[in-house]
């Protein structure tokens, strides 16, 4: 009897082999439900939620979040592979079927009675060596437009059907390339994802400028502005009430309008001293004239503005200040007192745009964007790329079969299994195209051992081809990753000899 039911009478408990054919069911039911989902012929999930909302998805890290998983074991999966999703932006999908893989691969060799820990140290051998052939197989390139139109392609086929994909491929990369500063890392943030009700999803275009979701707030304001001066300020343009609680008494009505004509003049100063900026730099010219500010602006300011010709936005985003700052020059202002020409950024043309009412909602484009986005931007910052295809796991698996016979002892078996587990990526890439898994690998196999090139699945005719002359290229550091947490996550799972549900919870009744 385990020793925690003489504790604890109600305690849950699976041991040994139990606790470890609990681990690999979990990994393996898993497995099966994102097995068809993996490239760029998987199928789509339908996730229905409590309140009837539909999702259609072929994103893991989507699917992962969405789904309420009850085991632990699969629980635990889920979140690592949505681990690799924050840290690389991909490989949810392979990282949940290697995983299983490598799981159900020990549990071939566990029933014939070797230890797990023989097993485990088998896989350490492996990770060392498949990171070597890793940095081995990885190409170093200038990052030119050509080489990332690839990388968002290859990612982005995955995640939309691939006339999308090619709308998107890009939109990505031409965003990227333009919030790029020489000398500082890539900020995503830089890139906004705004989604449009009026139109279908492959009239997503890129604007090289910015979109803020607001207009003018008065009637004649124009809607057009070409060649423009831009203010931006975070300046309260309205009446607000004392910061401390306080009361006025008024002994007559005349005290009372004076007070009122106190708290107008003093937003009408503010507002004037904006009109008379706008008077300095404009009275030569014809040039526009827009006050973007995040606080608000009363119908009075918005009045006197407009009297003028200025255009003026009220409460934008506290995201857009910093941005309407790098993308038009200038610097937003907090007072009005030291406003001066320096302050003024300029704009080519500011127009509003009215969209019609038709409602929606494009999670599945904004997902794969973000996905693509954390593509180009892995590539820019790796230096270089990884042939895809299934390319880079057919290597790595015939290199380990290779380097297995080096290795003594039992533990050579761990490495066996390891680059067998490997191996489900190609297969299912060509089982989800409608292609013979056996008979595609073994076509692969045979390829890439005459030729010695890194050799992957042509998914349109199932034959092999050089995943570098078809220019589908994986990031280098989403491989990396994952061929670190699936070894370390599948070995400590081998490892559990004993699962116990002795929580409070079942101390209960």
């Amino acid at each position: 009897m385990s020793a925690i039911k003489a504790i604890n009478s109600k305690a849950e408990v699976a041991r040994a082999q139990a606790a470890l054919a609990v681990n690999i069911c979990a990994a393996r039911g898993l497995q099966d439900v994102l097995r068809t989902n993996l490239g760029p012929k998987g199928t789509m999930k339908m996730l229905v939620s409590g309140a009837g909302d539909i999702k259609l998805t072929k994103d893991g890290n989507v699917l992962l979040h969405e789904m309420q998983i009850q085991h632990p074991t699969a629980s635990l999966i889920a979140k690592v592979a949505t681990a690799q999703d924050d840290i690389t932006g991909d490989g949810t999908t392979s990282n949940v079927l290697i995983i299983g893989e490598l799981l159900k691969q020990a549990d071939l060799y566990i029933s014939e009675g070797l230890h797990p820990r023989i097993i485990a140290e088998g896989f350490e051998a492996a990770k060392k060596k498949a990171l070597e052939v890793l940095e081995e197989v990885k190409i170093k390139k200038e990052m030119k437009r050509e080489i990332l139109l690839d990388v968002a392609r290859t990612s982005l086929q995955t995640k939309v059907h691939a006339k999308l994909a090619d709308v998107l491929t890009e939109a990505v990369v031409d965003s990227i390339l333009a919030i790029r500063r020489p000398g500082y890392p890539i900020d995503l943030f830089m890139v906004e994802i705004v989604e449009m009700k009026h139109k279908s999803e492959t009239d997503t275009k890129l604007i090289r400028g910015l979109v803020l979701d607001h207009g003018a707030r008065h009637p004649c304001m124009k809607k057009r502005v070409e060649d423009a001066f831009i203010l931006t300020c975070n300046v309260s343009l309205e009446y607000e009430k004392t910061e401390v609680s306080s009361g006025f008494f008024y002994k007559t009505a005349e005290e009372k309008e004076n007070l009122v004509k106190a708290e107008r003049k003093f937003i009408e100063d503010r507002v004037q001293k904006i009109i008379d900026l706008k008077d300095k730099v404009c009275a030569l010219s014809n040039k526009g004239f827009v006050v973007i500010n995040q606080k608000g602006i009363d119908p009075f300011s918005l009045d006197a503005l407009a009297k003028h010709g200025i255009v003026a936005l009220r409460r934008a985003k506290r995201r857009n200040m910093e941005r309407l700052s790098l993308a038009c020059g200038g610097m937003a202002v907090n007072s009005l007192e030291d406003l001066s020409v320096d302050c003024l950024g300029h704009a080519g043309l500011v127009h509003e745009y009215t969209l019609g009412p038709n409602n929606h909602t494009l999670t599945q484009v904004k997902d794969a964007v973000r996905d693509g986005l954390r593509a180009v931007k892995n590539a820019i910052e790796d230096g270089c790329v990884v042939p895809g295809a299934g390319a880079v796991e057919v290597a790595i698996a015939e290199a380990l079969v290779t380097y297995k016979h080096s290795v003594k002892g039992r533990a050579r078996l761990g490495v066996q299994a390891f680059a067998d587990a490997l191996l489900i990526i190609p297969k299912v890439l060509a089982q989800n195209s409608g292609y013979d898994l056996q008979e595609t690998l073994v076509k692969v196999q045979a390829e890439h051992s005459e030729s010695k090139q890194i050799v992957g699945i042509d998914l349109n005719t199932g034959e092999p081809m050089v995943a570098a002359d078809a220019g589908i290229w994986d990031n280098y550091c989403v491989k990396k990753q994952l061929l670190h947490s699936c070894a370390v996550i599948a070995t400590n799972l081998l490892l559990v000899d004993e699962i116990m549900r002795a929580g409070l919870s079942s101390l209960k009744g």
